[in-house]
């Protein structure tokens, strides 16, 4: 066990509390009052008066050879809304900031990535990142408050949260401190597609005719995007897929470039110039094409894909012949 710690606030500590007993890997939760006034103790009353600088929290007590810090981190972000300040749900109050406050300084660089990505994802965001300070654990009838009054006030729903974190791939994993370096080691082609936006010519390129079973991921992020299971024969000549394994994955942005009106296609992570979704194709599974330069994508097939760090997704291709 290689035990870890780390302080959430995201809102009223009930339900963060709740949520975060149910991550594998996290050994307890405590709820508490984390990075007030220099105090041996406070009470919930003095923290709800908002003269104590004390936001609600959890204290996450985790075993990190069975969950990573961008696990806990990726339901936090599930979890809260960033766009807010001083409220989550319908609790306002500065007790009711979101912040996360970490201990341990080899967190920060990460931390600091998952949060430049955030920020980038949000207008408005207003979530502290900070050192932690000081913790006082809670009174003992807010501790395993909802186990204790099932039906008791959540601002959460728990089990969407959960069904959403196993669902979906934690883009996390695939942040880069390295993004420039990996950029400059692409070829002309993929550089002008990924970062300029320029398409490749069709049928003369790598992946239009390829159909060999695996995953395709961003070139320069390496998120997976694509599955072969839902790569189709299309007659446009580039790669085309009838859905992403991830739509979370995926960002949709309107292109009127050309004097015409497209829905460009790039990735969440990496921020890559993909291609185009189109609807009502006929020769689609689902009526939707997933137009990709094969500049942008880079094959992984299935005999390598654990080997590569992608056997989580193995299970897509359970009892498949294709």
């Amino acid at each position: 066990m290689k035990e870890k710690v780390i302080y959430l606030a995201g809102g009223c500590f009930w339900g963060m509390e709740a949520l975060f007993t149910k991550l594998y890997g996290v050994d307890k939760a405590t709820s508490g009052y984390v990075n007030g006034k220099d105090l041996e103790s406070v009470t919930y009353e003095e923290v709800c008066s908002g003269t104590t600088n004390f936001k609600e929290a959890i204290e996450v007590i985790y075993d990190e050879t069975k969950t990573k810090l961008q696990d806990i981190m990726f339901l936090y972000f599930l979890a809260i809304d960033p766009t807010k300040k001083n409220q989550q749900g319908n609790d306002k109050g500065s007790q009711y900031q979101t912040g996360v406050y970490y201990k341990d300084e080899k967190d920060l660089e990460l931390l600091n990535l998952i949060f430049e990505f955030e920020r980038h994802n949000h207008q408005e965001f207003y979530v502290e990142l900070e050192k932690f300070n000081n913790f006082i654990k809670a009174e003992e009838y807010h501790q395993e408050y909802l186990t204790k009054n099932p039906y008791g006030y959540c601002h959460l729903n728990i089990a969407y949260l959960i069904k959403e974190f196993k669902s979906r791939i934690n883009p996390y994993y695939y942040l880069m401190d390295n993004k420039e370096e990996r950029i400059n080691a692409l070829n002309p082609l993929e550089k002008s597609v990924t970062q300029n936006s320029n398409t490749e010519h069709p049928f003369n390129n790598t992946y239009f005719d390829h159909f060999k079973r695996g995953i395709y991921v961003d070139i320069v992020s390496r998120e997976p995007l694509f599955t072969s299971l839902d790569k189709y024969e299309s007659s446009c000549g580039w790669p085309a897929f009838a859905r992403p394994i991830d739509t979370n994955l995926i960002v949709n942005k309107d292109d009127s470039s050309y004097n015409m009106h497209r829905i460009e296609v790039r990735s969440k992570v990496g921020d890559s110039h993909l291609g185009h979704v189109f609807k009502g194709d006929e020769e689609s599974p689902s009526g939707i094409r997933y137009c990709i330069n094969s500049a942008s994508i880079k094959f992984i097939p299935l005999e390598e894909m654990a080997k590569e760090g992608y056997g989580y997704l193995l299970y897509l291709f359970k009892d498949q012949n294709k």
